[in-house]
């Protein structure tokens, strides 16, 4: 059985080697989706809406092998961030983030499927978070993105190089949240070794 990978099938979208800003089409896909607002170091809103997120996330996983024989490596945690200034940001003001909370899904994972593992996920483990997640659809065409290769409190110099330089210099504007996807698991790498792809979705600002 060949299994699916994201990151392999959208290489161009997971696997980037530029570390300075560069565009890139981003097609439309599915993800699993939940919401919330805070700190992501302090919230314990956002360490149950991640543990939850997996949970289902794995259960699709087994579930689509079991019943569909279409098996698929579980894609990496990407995150969304957003707030109505977009200052806090650079400021690093976490307490002022939105974030909705992604992992990606092939496209034969449907709304019933999605269902069926909340409900499979919820009855062995206790994690009311899995209640809010839904599916989410995806399109940001367009995209400025690069691989920062760093802590992610280093990050603040790469958003505003795009925000003051890179957008007014190539005519573009932000035209959806900013993009995270996280290809290190933090508690296994040194900060200064993490791998995040930082994402913005842009349209010409005339």
């Amino acid at each position: 059985m060949t299994r699916y990978d994201v990151k392999r099938e959208l290489r161009q979208c997971y696997a980037p080697t530029n570390t300075d800003w560069a565009l890139v089409d981003v097609p439309a896909q599915q993800f699993i989706a939940v919401d919330g607002h805070g700190d992501p170091n302090t919230s314990a809103d956002y360490a149950r809406a991640v543990e939850a997120l997996y949970a289902v996330a794995y259960t699709i996983k087994f579930s689509s092998k079991r019943a569909l024989g279409r098996d698929f490596v579980v894609g990496p945690l990407e995150g969304l961030w957003w707030s109505d200034r977009p200052e806090v940001f650079t400021a690093r003001d976490k307490d002022a983030w939105n974030w909705r909370m992604l992992i990606s899904q092939p496209g034969w994972v449907t709304d019933d499927l999605i269902e069926e593992a909340k409900q499979t996920a919820l009855a062995k483990k206790n994690l009311p978070a899995i209640a809010d997640i839904r599916r989410e659809t995806l399109h940001e065409g367009t995209s400025a993105q690069l691989l920062h290769i760093g802590a992610y409190d280093d990050e603040g110099p790469a958003i505003a190089r795009l925000h003051h330089e890179y957008l007014p210099a190539h005519n573009l504007r932000m035209s959806g949240h900013h993009h995270e996807i996280y290809l290190s698991d933090p508690r296994r790498t040194e900060p200064a070794k993490l791998r995040t792809i930082l994402r913005q979705p842009v349209r010409p600002a005339s």
